[in-house]
């Protein structure tokens, strides 16, 4: 850990501050004279006006560095690594102020990404695929849609160039004790959130919470981040079971085929009405549509507009643009 300059701290709100000659110029206690009754120096303070908007002690983290994140202000990273995944997804690496930084981002919330295309402000919400185990660096998996705004803008990013962020957003976050069970419905680049939620639960042997995944794609090609859900399906299976769906399956192909049904729902995921569950989906529009319609056949409870923490099931509204968590 880089050695802190006591003669220029950085404070945000401040500037640098040389923290020895304040310390060096505060009144301090006379020692007591050789009458047998001490006396001491009153002390006397100056109050000082601190410039607004300053930063809570919460803004900054232990190391004295101030936080990566700040949900009321955008801050710029630059691109470190693109890893192309698939022709039109790839993740992308962001670099943090410090080596030793992590984004710091709750379990189960996203961050918003902005920028000026076209002469107006564009903002999106992605859930980074990396965590807080990843010092010095943050990753968003992003597929690049022929329409969309920011992924686009993030495809076309040359290293060392910068993106604006701010965060944490959301209205859920997961805690081991949250509830006993999680399904997951996801489609395409919805996995993003449940990959962050997955990780975390299997990776405390103190949490026992049981999870299930219905995750849905066009080809198997399409199947993001497919090599590490085998991987901890294989590693827990008494704890997470694993379901593909995909509307042009291979030949000899095991898993679902077409579209994600009501019976695959009933067959792989509780209903959160009858038990200490939860139901999680995210995806593009017309699957979310498509889900709360089998959710009702169903008898399932219904996602409300706005998702809150404490709903049996929880729903996006609009891939990247309105997730709730």
């Amino acid at each position: 850990m880089d050695p802190l300059n006591l003669r220029a701290l950085d404070i945000p709100g401040l500037g640098p501050v040389d923290l020895v000659a304040f310390v060096s110029s505060a009144p301090s206690l006379s020692p007591p004279s050789s009458s047998s009754a001490p006396s001491y120096t009153r002390l006397s303070f100056t109050p000082v006006r601190l410039p607004t908007p300053f930063l809570s002690p919460a803004d900054f983290s232990f190391s004295g560095r101030s936080k990566p994140l700040n949900p009321n202000e955008w801050k710029e990273y630059p691109l470190k690594e693109k890893t192309q995944i698939s022709p039109n997804t790839a993740i992308y690496r962001f670099k943090l102020p410090h080596p030793q930084d992590v984004l710091g981002l709750p379990t189960g919330q996203h961050i918003s990404v902005s920028a000026e295309i076209n002469g107006k402000i564009i903002t999106r919400s992605y859930t980074p695929v990396s965590s807080d185990d990843h010092k010095g660096y943050f990753e968003l998996l992003i597929k690049t849609y022929d329409k969309g705004n920011i992924s686009r803008y993030v495809a076309q990013l040359k290293i060392g160039d910068n993106i604006r962020v701010k965060g944490p957003k959301g209205n859920f976050a997961y805690t081991p004790d949250l509830t006993t069970h999680i399904s997951m419905i996801a489609g395409g680049t919805g996995i993003t959130p449940m990959v962050q939620i997955i990780r975390a639960a299997l990776r405390n042997p103190l949490d026992k919470t049981t999870l299930s995944l219905i995750y849905a794609n066009v080809n198997e090609e399409d199947i993001l981040l497919k090599k590490e859900l085998d991987q901890l399906f294989a590693a827990h299976p008494s704890r997470f079971s694993l379901f593909y769906v995909l509307n042009n399956p291979p030949s000899g192909w095991t898993g679902g085929v077409g579209f994600v049904t009501k019976d695959h729902i009933k067959e792989y995921l509780p209903n959160p009405a009858d038990a200490n569950t939860k139901l999680l989906m995210c995806g593009p529009p017309p699957m979310i549509a498509a889900m709360k319609k089998n959710l009702d056949e169903l008898k399932y409870p219904a996602p409300r507009t706005i998702s809150k923490l404490d709903d049996k099931v929880i729903s996006n509204n609009s891939i990247c643009k309105t997730c709730p968590f």
